[in-house]
């Protein structure tokens, strides 16, 4: 079955950084894009950055561009956000997405809070 594992969140400096990843199973990793999105406490779950299934093409919610990297290793079946200068308004449960074929698949979620 599809799974997708998150880990690597937990507590940022504002201006420190963070990588999380996401480990996924269960399908074709290679073939697919793949997707972080993050959802804030009393907010609507948004897309953060999405990343295609070769890597070749990326894109940012604008409110992480230019602070906020996604990648993937098709190797590993992983795919990775890599955050930096942090800020407090970044704090939410960040969630690794698949469009699946018939319906749509996350992952359990990982916290990230960036507090000094």
């Amino acid at each position: 079955q599809v799974q997708l594992v998150e880990s690597g969140g937990g507590l940022g400096q504002p201006g420190g950084s963070l990588r999380l990843s996401c480990a996924a199973s269960g399908f074709a990793f290679s073939s697919n894009s793949m997707s972080w999105y993050r959802q804030a406490p009393g907010k609507e779950r948004e897309l953060v950055a999405r990343i295609t299934s070769d890597g070749s093409a990326t894109t940012y919610a604008d409110s992480v561009k230019g602070r906020f990297t996604i990648a993937r290793d098709n190797a590993k079946n992983t795919v990775y956000l890599q955050m930096n200068s942090l800020k407090p308004e970044d704090t939410a449960l960040y969630y690794c997405y698949w469009r699946g074929f018939l319906r749509d698949y996350w992952g359990q979620g990982t916290q990230v809070t960036v507090s000094s």
